[in-house]
């Protein structure tokens, strides 16, 4: 394959572990007992309802996160008023550990085999911060970030798909879009963009369909 395909990632949950997956992280970095952290989103749906209300749509995904950044505030006894804080203090200091391993593997397969890499975000930096981007392993073999910290549209807006292709300068049938929330496959469907509904359960599955679908 040549760089006339490209695979275009979502970031938290895609390219890095979910925020369930980090639990013991979360706990040791904020010196909480371990077992602290019990709920667990799509791993198991029975220990979070409230993740159960945002896949309803009864709620937006950041109002879960906030919720649970205010949560984990208190028990360190501290008032979190947004995400950033949450994500910063729970896994900033160490990106190489919230990297998917298999992430790592498509990513390098990928760049291997020719193709172009994009991130499409919603608040990588927001959520994150520019020194953990900056920090994060691989990010440079990426040919396109495009984080809604700066455009202000956020998937599912159609416009946020159209400008990823028009930074790759590539037709949309040549790519792939991955991303773990169903609204934003639902976006990508919309303006005819390939894509694969990332499932944070099965990572090796999700990355190798998608990679089968650009011909590797």
């Amino acid at each position: 394959m040549t760089s006339e395909r490209a695979l275009i990632l979502d970031f938290g949950g895609v390219v890095t572990r979910t925020l369930f997956e980090t639990h013991d992280i979360t706990e040791r970095t904020l010196g909480l007992p371990p077992g602290s952290l019990t709920w667990l989103g799509p791993f198991d749906t029975a220990t979070d309802p409230l993740w159960v209300a945002m896949q309803n749509r009864e709620i937006t995904e950041r109002d879960y996160w906030l919720t649970r950044a205010g949560e984990i505030g208190r028990m360190v006894g501290e008032n979190w008023a947004d995400m950033q804080t949450f994500v910063r203090r729970a896994r900033g200091a160490e990106p190489e550990l919230v990297l998917r391993p298999e992430a790592r593997d498509a990513i390098l397969r990928a760049k291997q085999g020719g193709l172009k890499l994009a991130i499409l975000s919603n608040e990588l930096d927001l959520f994150y911060g520019v020194e953990f981007r900056k920090r994060f392993p691989l990010i440079d073999l990426f040919d396109v970030i495009v984080d809604a910290t700066y455009t202000k549209i956020l998937k599912p807006d159609l416009r946020a798909y159209e400008q990823v292709l028009s930074e790759l300068g590539l037709p949309r049938e040549a790519c792939v879009f991955v991303d773990d929330q169903k609204k934003n496959i639902e976006g990508a469907e919309a303006v005819g963009l390939p894509h694969v509904h990332f499932d944070v359960t099965r990572p090796a599955e999700s990355y190798a369909r998608a990679l089968a679908m650009l011909g590797l």
